[in-house]
């Protein structure tokens, strides 16, 4: 049997073209989705394998550690000619805050031009003193015991290194208190006005002499460094003598103190000094 014929103006079947382009459509999606999903994968995967490390613990602040002081002194000037009228106003409106007796002398300088312990040079015409351990700058007055006479100083210098004496007076400072033509003479000295504290602080040493041999004097600063690791120990000539001076780490007090107690030089004498 023969098929029909289709005659006229009937529709034809149309062609199923769309489903090729259907079917590589979705092969593009399933791509596109398994591409997506392994680039996830990977950026997680280096996020945990990236990641920065702990920050490194915080290191708790200190406080800097004290220094050991300078070994030079700053200077502690003095007025001019030792005293001026602002002390002498005091002095007269001021009770003393410190009083002690005992042997005064006068002293010149070795040498013109010989700085005093303050810093400065040192005048036989200024009213100054040396004392041990009153602080630099102290405003005194020394009054002579036998005749009354009294005037009115500063300290500049150190000293006396002698046992028993209490205070060395400049010329100026001698022929004031009436103690020039005599040498020496009992006083009784008056602290009024202190740059610093008396009993606090300051900057302390031994001063050891004065031996007549200066080979005995190197040998004392040789054994004090051997008993004293880190002080600062020197030995220096003096007036027809040798002096020997240890300064204990950072110029402590108590150091000092231990220090000058238990020395006990055959040739010589061991005094507390104060440097500042």
């Amino acid at each position: 049997m023969s098929e029909p014929v289709q005659t006229g103006n009937a529709p034809r079947p149309a062609k199923r073209t769309w489903l090729p382009l259907l079917a590589a459509l979705l092969s593009l999606t399933l791509v596109f989705a398994a591409g997506c999903n392994h680039h996830k994968s990977q950026v997680q995967v280096t996020a945990q394998q990236t990641a920065p490390p702990p920050l490194p613990p915080i290191k708790q602040q200190t406080q800097p550690s004290e220094q050991a002081p300078p070994a030079r002194i700053p200077i502690t000037p003095v007025p001019a000619g030792g005293i001026s009228a602002d002390d002498l106003s005091f002095v007269k409106t001021h009770r003393p805050i410190l009083s002690e007796t005992g042997l005064a002398t006068w002293y010149t300088a070795p040498y013109k031009g010989r700085k005093a312990a303050n810093g400065q040079v040192f005048s036989d015409r200024d009213l100054t003193a040396a004392h041990r351990t009153l602080p630099m700058g102290s405003l005194i007055t020394v009054t002579n015991l036998k005749t009354g006479q009294s005037a009115a100083m500063r300290i500049s210098d150190r000293g006396p290194f002698v046992d028993g004496r209490i205070v060395d007076l400049t010329i100026a400072s001698a022929q004031a208190t009436g103690i020039y033509r005599l040498g020496t003479a009992e006083v009784r000295l008056d602290v009024y006005r202190t740059p610093k504290p008396i009993e606090q602080g300051g900057r302390w040493c031994v001063q050891i002499g004065a031996f007549k041999s200066e080979r005995k004097a190197e040998k004392l600063k040789s054994e004090l460094l051997r008993m004293y690791p880190g002080s600062n120990v020197i030995e220096f000539p003096g007036e027809d003598s040798f002096w020997v001076r240890i300064r204990p780490q950072g110029d402590n007090r108590e150091q000092a103190e231990s220090i000058a107690r238990r020395l006990r030089p055959s040739e010589a004498e061991a005094f507390l000094t104060r440097l500042d």
